[in-house]
């Protein structure tokens, strides 16, 4: 006899476990032996599975209201745990006949203490109103009755974890007044009723009505759709839609991590399009000229940032002070950020020679006459060439100078030693970084950042400003430090930021990589790599079955976190919008290729 043979129904119970001996010695191995259990063994209060203990309960009585979606809490729980739902109807006719007894049962328990002259039983006022109005719906058929049989089994290594589990789940569902009772000495009727056999073993029923039967409903989710924000997404779960709002919650960030080609770019191009429909205006920094194309076709600006780029940023341009700053600030701070982006040029720098950095950055804007008196809109600021003269001319220069040069003679020269020609005024702007080389793409990103974050405090807009790839940002503490700063000062300046990553790891690394994540309202997870997912699912405390579920997720699909919900989530886009976000090569030749054949016909025409 195998081990499921013992679950027929009008098999003697034996409390001795079955050995795989016992098995090997009948010489005949099915497929049912192969997946049950090594052994089993039941006791009046739980069963033995193997490795695993199992203890089944049933719900024996409801509240008089049931709200809705009441059973989520225990479907959402973070156990194991099998549900069995039984619903049995009942004859109408049978039921109103029943009715009809008990109304008169109840009608004569009222009259007869009015008689008696007690005084009015509230329970029975009640009854009587609640007997008649089912009693209303059931002849008009707006309501049927049901036998309703619940039965929860939870799972466990050990006694005390099942003890742990069932006073959880006891207590959320007392605590909305419904109560649950082990199946003593049924336990082996109980998980016979609730693996997926379809039997009805256990046999505990309450009746219960349409109404409140639709409330026990399982499978629900998390629903994050809102009256107004942007569409994310689908619900995978139930199919809803994900309508979300960012500037909504305590901050606007958020961040999404992915391996390369899951469609994070994609997603992120998306909500951009969407983003740009609610008068807001969106940033990005564009490691690998993605966006070029969206850019063209909706009529925002792209800014190649290279060697050979006619567009140019100057570091030492001094950003305008707000009328609640003072230009001490202003300049004080503006010198900080400098020192730092030398430290990312040079390779690093000493205190001493963090000292003269310092000291040379203040005397090249003393040298163009910059003080905090001065107007810093009409000043001409000074170029990386004027703070190589200073610098030369200060004792223990010359390596620093030396180091320097390549900044400021060669080719190198033409990316920083230029003054800025750079305007951001329009709702979408675009700064690419491929064409520079990946010694000097994190400067270019620091550079950018900065020269970003000097328009938005000077002007206060709704905001939003894109970092693909940040990892790159997260290879330098000081530019790490800077993405950071901004991720927690940004919603001052109705600024969020939209960190995206592939490079999981490289991202954590980072002492900044961990805050930047908690400092963000909304996180994406889409399909990560085996390497990382470990590291992901500590990070975000997922469940076993939201590891695999990244790990097995199409293009597009993942899991959306918001404040404290998350859904698993993927991303649908319309045609038109396809056609303007999509990074699949194959689809761009074909978009290339269609524009050139018409337009050679018009021109033939």
């Amino acid at each position: 006899m195998g081990i499921f043979d013992i679950f027929k129904k009008n098999t003697p119970i034996d409390i001795a476990p079955i050995l795989p001996h016992e098995i090997y010695e009948a010489g005949v191995l099915e497929l049912k032996d192969i997946i049950a259990p090594s052994a089993l063994e039941i006791t009046p209060r739980e069963i033995n599975l193997g490795d695993k203990m199992v203890r089944t309960f049933f719900v024996i009585s409801y509240p008089r209201y049931l709200t809705d979606s009441w059973f989520s809490p225990i479907i959402n729980l973070d156990k194991v745990f099998d549900v069995s739902i039984f619903i049995h109807p009942i004859d109408t006719a049978q039921v109103l006949r029943q009715f009809q007894r008990k109304v008169a049962e109840v009608q004569s328990q009222i009259q007869v203490r009015e008689q008696k002259g007690l005084v009015r039983d509230p329970m029975l006022d009640t009854a009587y109103q609640d007997i008649e109005t089912l009693r209303d719906n059931l002849q008009q058929a707006q309501e049927k009755l049901f036998d309703v049989g619940l039965y929860i089994s939870i799972y466990g290594d050990d006694k005390a974890e099942l003890d742990r589990t069932e006073s959880e789940v006891k207590s959320i569902l007392e605590s909305k007044l419904i109560y649950v009772k082990p199946a003593l000495f049924q336990q082996k009727d109980g998980f016979q009723s609730v693996i997926p056999l379809g039997d009805d073993i256990l046999n505990v029923h309450s009746k219960l009505n349409s109404s409140p039967l639709s409330s026990v409903f399982p499978f629900v989710s998390f629903d994050l759709t809102s009256n107004k924000g942007i569409l994310y997404g689908v619900n995978r779960h139930n199919s809803s839609l994900v309508l979300f709002d960012r500037f909504s919650l305590e901050n606007y960030n958020s961040v999404t991590l992915a391996k390369s080609g899951s469609g994070k770019s994609y997603a992120t191009k998306l909500e951009i399009l969407r983003t740009l429909m609610f008068d807001t205006e969106v940033i990005v920094i564009d490691p690998e000229r993605e966006y070029e194309y969206m850019a063209e076709a909706i009529g925002g600006r792209h800014f190649n940032i290279s060697l050979t780029s006619e567009n140019h940023i100057n570091p030492f341009d001094l950003p305008i002070p707000r009328e609640d700053e003072s230009p001490a600030d202003v300049l004080r701070s503006h010198i900080i950020n400098l020192v730092g982006l030398f430290r990312i040029m040079l390779g690093g720098l000493g205190a001493e020679e963090d000292a003269l950095v310092d000291r040379a950055i203040t005397e090249t804007y003393a040298l163009k006459d910059i003080t905090v008196d001065s107007n810093f809109a009409e000043i001409e600021p000074p170029l990386m060439s004027d703070f190589e003269l200073v610098l030369a001319g200060l004792d223990g220069g010359g390596s620093l100078v030396q180091r320097l040069s390549k900044y400021t003679k060669g080719t190198w020269a033409g990316f920083i030693n230029q003054p800025t020609n750079v305007d951001i005024n329009k709702k979408f702007v675009v700064f690419s970084v491929r064409d520079m080389e990946d010694e000097l793409k994190p400067v270019a990103m620091y550079i950018i950042t900065h020269f970003i974050w000097s328009a938005i405090r000077k002007d206060l807009r709704k905001r939003l400003l894109v970092i693909d790839e940040a990892w790159w940002m997260m290879k330098s503490e000081d530019t790490a430090s800077f993405l950071f700063s901004l991720a927690k000062r940004g919603r001052k300046y109705f600024l969020g930021i939209a960190t995206i990553t592939q490079d999981v790891q490289d991202f954590l690394r980072s002492p900044y990589g961990l805050p930047i994540i908690t400092n963000s309202s909304i996180q994406v997870l889409l399909k990560q790599s085996p390497s990382s997912i470990d590291d992901v699912q500590k990070i975000f405390n997922l469940t076993d079955e939201e590891k695999f579920l990244l790990l097995e997720s199409d293009v597009g699909e993942g899991i959306f976190f918001a404040g404290i919900k998350h859904v698993a989530i993927k991303v649908i886009a319309s045609y038109t919008e396809d056609q303007i976000i999509t990074s699949d090569p194959s689809q761009i030749l074909a978009i290339k290729r269609a524009k050139g054949e018409l337009g050679e016909s018009s021109s033939s025409n």
